[in-house]
């Protein structure tokens, strides 16, 4: 969500994540604004990486056909080797909705719910319509990639318990009590349906470095990346959004979140320097070598 960026940045980036101690790469989608497409910007990534799972944070079906956003997905899992993860959401933009004529009247759970079905029905190589073949490719993990629901409602998660396999969640104040609260309502959730254990992770935005300049990084990227919400509203939050700090705090952070159980954390970075990629390498490679 950077701005300015080209491919020699993205492929460096995503080639940093794919050799350091990381469990995934992550980006989001948006449409009204100028960050790269999320579904081309898999294929490029299944190409420039060989062992991160890649990961949607998140896509949001309504915003697509259904049945074009399956193809376009099982085309991904099938090209990174089925290292595909799926974060699923409602979306909260209507400028999104609006910028592909999307009806805004789906903008709910259950419209969510509506467009999994489909595409899972198409992931299984059932015919959604009396054509000669089904939809393909088939993905390369069975039934489809791993579905995780990309929310901060617990409702939603609620909901999301009968298709999803875990939680993509968010966090902008970092408060670990509040987030615990939300996977335990997954972990009651999955437990209700029937399933294992939910995968839960989380995010919140990052900056490294020292003092005043880390947090204004912060400050500036939500300024440009918040840009549906007022100025003056985006400026009160900013001193409490996100983290910024040294590599000693942010390890203190990662374990706090750690003691909760959470399974993975998805930092969002707030400048497109590799330097920042590379010293929450340094932070966390020996503490959780291949797997942070």
């Amino acid at each position: 969500m950077e701005p300015d960026l080209d491919a020699a940045t993205l492929a460096a980036w995503a080639q940093a994540i794919d050799t350091g101690p990381f469990s995934s790469l992550c980006w989001g989608e948006r449409i009204a604004f100028d960050n790269p497409d999320s579904l081309t910007l898999l294929g490029a990534l299944a190409a420039w990486t060989d062992r991160v799972r890649l990961v949607t944070t998140v896509v949001v079906p309504q915003l697509h056909d259904p049945v074009m956003l399956a193809k376009a997905l099982a085309t991904g899992d099938m090209l990174s080797g089925g290292r595909l993860t799926v974060g699923l959401g409602v979306g909260g933009r209507h400028e999104d909705y609006n910028a592909v004529s999307a009806d805004i009247a789906t903008q709910t759970i259950r419209g969510l719910t509506e467009s999994v079905a489909v595409m899972q029905r198409v992931w299984a190589g059932e015919k959604v319509t009396d054509s000669t073949l089904p939809v393909g490719p088939p993905p390369h993990q069975a039934g489809g990639p791993q579905l995780l629901v990309g929310t901060i409602g617990p409702k939603t998660v609620r909901s999301a318990a009968a298709w999803a396999d875990g939680l993509a969640g968010t966090t902008l104040d970092l408060d670990v009590g509040k987030q615990n609260e939300l996977f335990d309502v997954a972990r009651a959730a999955w437990a209700q349906a029937g399933k294992g254990r939910p995968h839960l992770a989380t995010s919140f935005w990052f900056a490294i470095g020292d003092g005043d300049e880390a947090r204004a990084q912060v400050h500036a990227h939500l300024r440009r990346y918040m840009n549906w919400i007022p100025a003056e509203f985006v400026d009160a939050m900013a001193p409490t959004t996100g983290w910024a700090g040294d590599e000693d705090h942010l390890l203190e952070v990662l374990r706090r979140f750690e003691a909760i159980g959470t399974d993975e954390i998805h930092l969002i970075p707030t400048s497109s320097d590799i330097a920042q990629v590379r010293r929450v390498a340094d932070v966390v490679k020996d503490i959780y070598p291949l797997s942070a």
